[in-house]
């Protein structure tokens, strides 16, 4: 039994020295991890690392972003990794410092892959930063978005073109970088992807910026070109030309040089979009775009030509309406409506006869115009309707005009008649007068092409009503003396025909 206790207390007396020399170790290391952590938490504050790089990479993360102390942690774990590596070696616990060395052994071999990613990292945020300040100072201080501004209505602040390229170049810097930083970490399986896509970037930028050249130069040709041609008109008084020439517009509507200048600016910019995407190379994207575009370019002269024929026929058209108006008002024509029995009424907005005749005019000759301008400008289909239209036009100005002629002719029959002074002259004369107009309805709306079959029918059915009531009416006014004339036949006990017989003889 004394035996044993004196084993024991041995065996206790000589791992006691190890226990306190490892608690020695664990607490010691403790407290150098906690110093550490803090120490690199502190020193990381004071360089405010993780606004910087909140600011830079994370815009939106706000306070919830602290760098400082996830590094404090990080410090702080691996120190009492490796204080509890000592920790259990001072034991004698190998079957635990075993695993404990092979993961440290692992991490000093990863520590300066890690590292060198880490500086690579560093370098690319410094180089991104340096960069994008550089293009978003030059774009700012060459007022880009201002200039911009004056063509297209655009965001300004974090939402403007200048502040877009400076970001985009932010992380294309980084996606440059990305595969350095990816092979110092030895990462193979996300090396190879990463690389491939980097080189097609790579590959894609030339591209990209001679389309990007393209681009600029061709909107700062064709913004220069706008502002010359619109400031020439302004000041050849292009302006007030439409009022000139009879056009009345909207007092905040857009002037006539503004108007060429943004057509002139059109012009110049869609060949140059064609050919900045031609030079991106990109055939399924900028393939429709640059087909579309190319469609549009070839249809301008066309269009220019038909508006050009639309603004010559108006002007035109004004003057000829005009001088119609003049001659038809100077050769009484506004009196018309008076001869041919109508009271006199104006027409509404007090508008003359020989006036509504000047506005039929232009628009007689606008429509011709406008069948014109659309064959140049390859809308057939346009062009049939608007002949058609014409067509059923003239047709309906013929029809008016043998109405016209038909009122006349039946107002000089009832004045003729009336003015003979027969027995029932108000009666003849106005049979007369319906007579004509009758016809000469049916001979109008005929010749406008409404319903003929229907109007045919209808006179034919009119002219069998008329000759029927009239048959009717000299059969039973006459009747009294038709029965004293077959008495006279009948009363002497022949027949009408023996008695023919009988006077032939």
């Amino acid at each position: 039994m004394q035996e044993t206790s004196a084993q024991i207390w041995e065996s206790v007396g000589g791992f006691l020295p190890n226990l306190l020399g490892a608690l020695a170790i664990l607490i010691g290391g403790w407290f150098v991890a906690r110093i550490l952590g803090a120490v690199v938490r502190g020193a990381l504050k004071r360089v405010k690392l993780d606004n910087r790089l909140s600011k830079s990479l994370f815009p939106g993360a706000g306070e919830d972003f602290q760098v400082e102390r996830a590094a404090g942690k990080s410090v702080f774990y691996l120190v009492m990794l490796f204080v509890l590596v000592a920790f259990f070696q001072a034991l004698g616990l190998e079957l635990i410092t075993e695993p404990l060395n092979a993961l440290l052994t692992q991490l000093s071999e990863f520590a300066p892959r890690l590292l060198g990613a880490l500086g690579l990292l560093v370098v690319a945020w410094l180089v991104a930063t340096v960069l994008r300040r550089l293009v978003a100072g030059g774009l700012s201080a060459a007022r880009f978005d201002e200039r911009l501004g004056e063509t297209t209505e655009g965001p300004t602040g974090d939402g403007s073109l200048s502040h877009t390229l400076a970001e985009a170049v932010y992380w294309l810097v980084f996606l440059l970088f990305l595969p350095a930083i990816l092979g110092a970490l030895a990462v193979e399986g996300l090396l190879a992807p990463v690389e491939g896509m980097a080189d097609q970037i790579l590959g894609f930028l030339p591209n990209l910026f001679g389309a990007a050249v393209i681009l600029a130069v061709g909107w700062f040709v064709a913004r220069l070109v706008q502002r010359i041609v619109s400031n020439l008109l302004a000041a050849a008084g292009a302006d007030s030309l439409p009022e000139r020439i009879g056009w009345k517009s909207a007092p905040d509507a857009m002037g006539l040089s503004r108007l060429v200048g943004i057509l002139v600016y059109v012009l110049i910019l869609v060949p140059v979009v064609i050919s900045s995407l031609n030079a991106l190379q990109m055939d399924a994207i900028t393939g429709p775009a640059s087909a579309m575009l190319e469609s549009i370019l070839g249809s301008i002269p066309g269009l220019f030509a038909g508006g050009l024929v639309l603004v010559i026929a108006f002007v035109v058209g004004k003057l000829v309406s005009g001088l119609i108006a003049t001659l038809l008002e100077s050769a009484g024509f506004d009196g018309i409506p008076t001869r041919l029995g109508f009271k006199e009424a104006g027409l509404p907005g007090g508008r003359s006869l020989s006036g509504l005749v000047g506005s039929l005019v232009l628009l007689a000759i606008m429509t011709f115009a406008a069948i014109e301008a659309s064959n140049m400008v390859g809308f057939q289909a346009l062009g049939e309707i608007f002949n058609q239209f014409v067509f059923f036009a003239g047709q309906v100005v013929l029809g008016l005009i043998v109405f016209g002629i038909g009122l006349w002719l039946a107002n000089l029959a009832h004045s003729a008649v009336m003015a003979s002074g027969a027995s029932q002259a108000k009666l003849l004369a106005l049979a007369a007068r319906v007579s004509i107009l009758v016809l000469a309805g049916a001979m109008g709306l005929r010749q406008m092409g409404v319903g003929e079959q229907i109007i045919e029918l209808a006179f034919g059915l009119l002219l069998g009503a008329i000759a029927v009531a009239v048959a009717l009416a000299f059969g039973l006014g006459a009747r009294d003396v038709a029965g004293d004339q077959v008495r006279s036949w009948f009363g002497r006990g022949g027949t009408p025909s023996n008695e023919g017989v009988s006077k032939e003889g």
